[in-house]
């Protein structure tokens, strides 16, 4: 796990070292262990390096061929890298170090750009060959590792975190206000855009070629070499066939996560995913170190006085027997922790994220590696409640209204284009339903049973809930030099969960079909009754290793009580962050609109929660990049 940083300059003209060597500093907390440079000609690569495997100077990078033909910054973890070792062996293959960084180096010398669809792991490299002038970038199948692009003029830039072209003399720091309004539409990003001008977010799954030789004209378009593939079985098949299938792979996908060379712990929340993750990894690790982080539930009221997951977790920890850490979060938690966490998160995404550095900060004191539950929900069917308000459609374009809708969460219907009204005309020009119908690359000709589009909202919540779900934590673990771990997203494991039938992970389609939208009187409490089923085959699969409260418990976020914050403890926070006169916001949102739906909040009429927190994110995120001039934030880095 490090940052990789780099660029190449398409005119031919040379590259710098010094240059690289700063916006690799800017990527300092992801690599604290170690750091390194090179440049020839016109590309120059940076690394920082976060010791995990080989942890001796052999396996530092950047890393170079022996013949000095081929050399990759690389950033991330390759599961399966002993097997692709043993096979390049047989091929007469020599190895220098002990090192997955080796293997993949190696690996694109024999195989090129096949090797991708070799890799089991969380990954984000560039190779470039010095004979061909050929830059060769690729992200892992998930998008678990981050990393981004920039073309300014004749320059392509790119990083495992955006904040490292602010060291870049060509780069200047301008805000893309289609990407603010895609933001404040999903809360979320479902193109390729950030809020940052120019910078792109290097698709997963995909891999690119430049031919540096070829100068303007040798950008490639990034292709894709991997896609999720829902689909429904022809047959449903034997329920114990799918759960011994699904043992043998979670084992195995654990196991092959727990290979390092430093200390392994994992985050425990009390639920199903991470619960099922420690258990298996127990048995492995002895004396493994567990991790929760609660919440001070005081001021608390309504459905967030179930929040703190502390006592499930502890009772989980006693089942398992792990070595237990908590930290509770109070009132006012949030405030502190800001600006660090807009530095290092860069661009808001999915929900509240704040409690998720914390438990990053707690697990940091004690490993290096931490496993989490993340992908677990999104494969087996983890958000039912979401799946059922679109399984009954006429068609696909039907469909995607229906779901479009839902997903548009921050804004009430109507609202945005006013919310957003000092932007002009950019709200108009962009397309909102078009970006989201967008997310299918492609889709069934004929679409007609509820099990159909079941698979495509897991398709879709795949490609944008969980990539910004993995966004955030990697970005907030290795904020604190912690590499965090997704059993879940084994490529084994998921190429089975994509093909169990969606009746093994969801119980209600039948009744929910039925059910009469149009009935008269309240249907709240009858539609979430109905509705409180999902992942049914890791359910049952887990009942093995972990005790029945926790696998028939119903699904919980990892949120903190702010709803009850906001117009409580935090509300001077609030006011003066994204309701005071001099809020930069103000220059891209509508005064009075924020005023009233936050007012709406503060009173009790409404539970705006997720759209104060995307306003105080923002709000932050001015502050911390657009008010400065990138010198400025560079600086600012050392002391965040």
């Amino acid at each position: 796990m490090c940052g990789i940083a780099g660029y190449l300059n398409l005119d031919g003209a040379p590259a710098s070292e010094t240059v690289v060597n700063a916006m690799a500093d800017l990527l300092r907390h992801r690599g604290p262990d170690d750091a390194g440079a090179f440049a020839s000609g016109a590309v120059a690569f940076g690394h920082r390096r976060l010791s995990i495997i080989d942890l001796s100077a052999a396996a530092r990078q950047p890393m170079t061929t022996e013949d000095d033909r081929y050399v990759v910054t690389y950033n991330g973890e390759i599961y399966n890298f002993r097997e692709l070792r043993t096979e390049l062996e047989t091929l007469g293959v020599a190895f220098r170090t002990r090192s997955d960084t080796e293997v993949l180096l190696k690996g694109y010398v024999q195989w090129g750009e096949d090797l991708v669809a070799r890799l089991n792991g969380m990954f984000a490299f560039a190779v470039w060959d010095n004979h061909t002038k050929r830059l060769f970038l690729a992200r892992d199948r998930y998008g678990v590792k981050p990393l981004y692009t920039c073309r300014v003029g004749n320059t392509l830039l790119f990083a495992s975190e955006i904040k490292a072209f602010l060291a870049h003399p060509a780069y200047s720091v301008g805000i893309d206000t289609t990407g603010l309004v895609e933001y404040f539409a999903f809360q979320n990003f479902f193109t390729d855009r950030t809020l940052f001008n120019n910078v792109r977010t290097f698709p997963a799954g995909h891999f690119q070629i430049i031919d540096g030789a070829d100068g303007v004209d040798g950008m490639r378009d990034p292709v894709q070499y991997w896609d999720y593939q829902f689909v429904q079985p022809d047959s449903a098949g034997d329920r114990e066939e799918y759960l011994e299938e699904f043992d043998r792979l979670f084992v195995q996908a654990v196991g092959r996560q727990l290979v390092s060379d430093v200390e392994v712990g994992s985050y425990l929340s009390g639920g199903m995913d991470s619960g099922s993750i420690t258990a298996i990894a127990s048995r492995d690790l002895e004396n493994l170190k567990t991790f929760t982080v609660g919440f001070d539930l005081h001021s608390a009221s309504g459905l967030e006085l179930v929040f703190d997951e502390r006592e499930r977790a502890e009772f989980m920890s006693y089942h398992i027997g792990t070595e237990h850490y908590e930290m509770v979060l109070k009132a006012g938690d949030m405030e502190r922790c800001m600006q660090r966490l807009t530095w290092h998160l860069e661009e808001p995404r999915v929900g509240q994220s704040y409690p998720n550095f914390y438990a990053a900060k707690l697990s940091s004191r004690f490993c290096k590696v931490v496993l989490a539950g993340a992908g677990g929900d999104e494969l087996f069917g983890g958000y039912p409640w979401r799946y059922y308000r679109a399984v009954v459609n006429d068609d696909f374009p039907h469909y995607v209204g229906k779901y479009y809708s839902y997903w548009k969460r921050l804004l009430p219907e109507g609202v945005l284009e006013k919310f957003l009204s000092p932007l002009g005309g950019t709200v108009d020009a962009v397309d909102l339903r078009g970006i989201f119908a967008g997310v299918f690359t492609s889709h069934a000709d004929k679409l007609t049973t509820p099990q159909d589009y079941v698979n495509h909202s897991l398709y879709f919540e795949a490609k944008t809930f969980l990539h910004g779900l993995l966004t955030v934590e990697d970005k907030l673990s290795m904020a604190h030099g912690l590499e965090s771990r997704v059993p879940f997203l084994d490529n084994d494991l998921v190429d089975f969960a994509m093909k169990v039938p969606v009746e093994m992970k969801l119980g209600n389609l039948g009744e929910v079909v039925a059910h009469n939208e149009n009935e008269p009187g309240p249907k709240t409490r009858k539609y979430f009754q109905k509705t409180r089923d999902g992942k049914l085959l890791l359910r049952d699969a887990m009942r093995r290793y972990i005790p029945d409260e926790i696998t028939q418990s119903v699904k919980q976020g990892f949120s903190a009580p702010d709803a009850s914050w906001f117009k409580g403890e935090s509300i001077d926070y609030v006011r003066k962050r994204i309701m005071g006169k001099d809020a930069g916001i103000f220059e891209f949102v509508d005064r009075a609109t924020v005023h009233s739906l936050v007012e709406d909040h503060l009173q009790g009429r409404e539970n705006r929660r997720l759209l104060i927190w995307s306003l105080l994110a923002v709000e932050e995120w001015i502050e911390t990049f657009l008010n400065q001039r990138s010198s400025d934030v560079a600086m600012a880095a050392g002391k965040i």
